[in-house]
């Protein structure tokens, strides 16, 4: 697997006396869509902090791209944030929140060029944003406030495409949306993405395997691997189910496990919460 976009070898964090996880191998090849589950403070969102090299392993080695990751970044790599509604009063138009993937890295004030506008405009319309790209982002949907944020991550045609819980608090047409959108670009540029989610089943008809953090331990594997009882209630240890209901999957009996209409929180802020697929 020499192509690999992205490579984990070996990789352990801990918090204190308390292990994430250890012993991490993962190689992420073109094109391949990593789907990230596991109850609440697992690491989910620790481990893209750490891709992203703002989170320094304890063991092991993270490349992407080829080169090892670095504090200041990779505009190679591009991050999804989770889904929180930004602030009502805020000023920046939709376009501008777009136009900082294009133009926010640059010191001092930035003035666009006329290819930056450009760029922007296309990623407006990508992202199927047109018709309120212009308004003030604060009054703005959730769904529609994520789809500006899938535009400024792709600003720079990411090789690898990180998102963390970007689902989170859409209600289920923004959220076929959003994987749409996710799942088009790395379609069309063959990039690898790697998706944390506390719910499996918007993505499950595109993904290729799944990394289950629990405890300490880890599972990978493709889903109908990892998505078993047997495989979940070892990796808990304790009794868990997967049941199939209407064409979706729904974990039962995970400890600290969420109920689907719960509210999510981040998974390494809030240690209560879990993990339903």
């Amino acid at each position: 697997m020499t192509d690999a976009l992205l490579r984990i070898e070996g990789a352990a964090l801990r918090r204190g006396d308390r292990e994430l996880w250890a012993h991490l191998d993962l190689a992420v090849e073109p094109g391949e869509f990593v789907a990230i589950l596991g109850p609440s403070g697992s690491g989910k969102t620790t481990l893209l902090r750490a891709i992203l090299g703002l989170e320094p392993l304890s063991e092991g080695t993270i490349t992407a791209l080829g080169e090892p990751v670095r504090s200041k970044g990779n505009r190679r790599i591009g991050y999804v944030p989770q889904s929180r509604p930004l602030p009502r009063d805020t000023s920046l138009r939709g376009r501008d929140l777009v136009s900082l993937g294009v133009d926010g890295h640059r010191w001092g004030l930035p003035f666009p060029s006329r290819a930056d506008r450009e760029r922007v405009d296309g990623l407006v319309r990508a992202v199927g944003a047109e018709a309120f790209a212009d308004k003030p982002v604060g009054i703005l949907s959730g769904g529609e406030q994520q789809r500006l944020r899938i535009g400024q991550a792709l600003a720079d045609d990411p090789r690898v495409l990180l998102c963390d819980e970007p689902l989170t608090s859409l209600d289920l047409a923004n959220q076929q949306a959003v994987v749409s959108l996710i799942d088009a670009h790395r379609r069309q540029t063959d990039a690898a993405v790697l998706f944390v989610t506390h719910d499996i089943n918007p993505v499950l008809r595109i993904v290729d395997r799944i990394l289950y953090l629990a405890g300490g331990r880890f599972m990978l594997g493709r889903p109908d691997e990892v998505l078993d009882s047997r495989v979940l209630s070892d990796l808990y240890g304790a009794p868990v189910y997967v049941l199939r209901a209407g064409g979706r999957l729904v974990v039962v009996g995970a400890p600290d496990a969420e109920e689907p209409h719960h509210h999510h929180h981040d998974d390494d802020e809030d240690a209560g919460a879990g993990a339903h697929a």
